[in-house]
């Protein structure tokens, strides 16, 4: 199956980069490409892409409101946003609006391919580790946005045992690593975290790690 792509960003010459690089692989195909985020909201409609790598500082509307447009919508689209991670404030923003991770503008090609086919499979992009770094920085420095009002209250609605197991989602551990912390099957701890996905009303892992941040069960540096 072939990967569907829309890019945004409003510097053409990176948008004609990777439409060379992804236009080179077999799985992977750019439909549509937009310089402003409005513009990239409207593609997204029409063109129903898989996956949209999205540039945050854009004209008209930036990439954090349009990922917020395109994430609350039905369509099947995933948001990988693109950036510089070390001098951007707005990555954590970015995640809480819906994005499903981000890309570093010079990391390299194949990490890129990669990321894009991660997402486009409906997982999270960043792994547990990197996770963990990620929102540990901005947690740190950043003022956390307020839930989305749609969610209730988490305290309320999980219980213990997938109260633990969130908390060790926030300090990055995969599947098994949580089924060998709390002595339960691989299986059980996956069924956990489904039934976490569900209640929480989250995208992915990324989105959970978030939440467990905001709930308190994770300290910047645990």
């Amino acid at each position: 199956m072939t990967v569907r792509v829309v890019l945004a960003d409003d510097q053409p010459l990176i948008r004609s980069g990777l439409r060379v690089l992804i236009d080179d692989t077999e799985d992977l195909r750019v439909v549509a490409e937009a310089a402003t985020g409005a513009e990239a909201v409207r593609l997204v409609r029409e063109q129903e892409p898989d996956v949209v790598v999205m540039d945050i500082r854009m004209p008209v509307m930036d990439g954090i409101e349009a990922t917020r447009h395109i994430t609350a919508g039905d369509g099947p689209a995933r948001v990988l946003m693109l950036t510089t991670f070390d001098d951007d404030e707005y990555v954590y923003a970015a995640l809480r609006a819906g994005a499903s991770g981000f890309l570093v503008k010079d990391m390299a090609l194949d990490d890129i391919l990669g990321a894009i086919r991660v997402v486009a499979a409906g997982d999270a992009l960043i792994a547990p580790s990197v996770t963990r770094r990620l929102i540990e920085h901005f947690a740190a420095g950043a003022p956390v946005p307020a839930p989305p009002p749609v969610r209730a209250r988490a305290d309320d609605t999980i219980t213990e045992r997938e109260r633990e197991v969130l908390t060790l989602v926030g300090r990055g551990r995969s599947n098994a690593e949580i089924a060998g912390d709390l002595h339960i099957s691989p299986a059980t701890a996956k069924a956990h975290v489904a039934r976490l996905f569900t209640k929480l009303d989250a995208r992915d892992r990324v989105h959970l790690v978030i939440i467990a941040y905001e709930m308190g069960l994770v300290a910047p540096g645990s």
